[in-house]
Order: C-alpha cells, then sequence, then structure tokens
C-alpha cells in the first residue's frame, strides 16, 4: 500500500511505508529516508506522517 504526502515542491509523493528506514523533522517540514541514501521531504508534520505510515502498515480488518 502506498502512502501520498505533498512533497516541499507541492507535487504529490506517494512513499511506501515497507521501504521506509528512518523519519526526522526538518525546517521544511518532514524528512522520510529510504534505504541506499534516498529520501524525500514533505510539508505534513512529523506526528502526522508517522500516523499514515503507521496506519498503512497495519493489518487491514
Amino acid at each position: 500500500m502506498l502512502v501520498m504526502f505533498v512533497g516541499t515542491d507541492r507535487t504529490q509523493t506517494a512513499v511506501n511505508p515497507a521501504q521506509v528506514t528512518f523519519v526526522t523533522q526538518v525546517s521544511d517540514g518532514t524528512r522520510i529516508r529510504f534505504g541506499e541514501g534516498r529520501s524525500v521531504t514533505v510539508t505534513e508534520p512529523i506526528d502526522a506522517v508517522l500516523d499514515s505510515l503507521n496506519q498503512a502498515l497495519r493489518p487491514h480488518e
């Protein structure tokens, strides 16, 4: 399942929660890191990002 966020350049960004390795707050919003040095910065606050990623990883009822 993919989770949608708004990138700092105002484009929609799709993230696969299973590939996320680290999430950190930055001045622009929230940086989501993946393996191999890849990352994306989104405008949503870190709490909203973590909630969305965690919800996507939960088993669906």
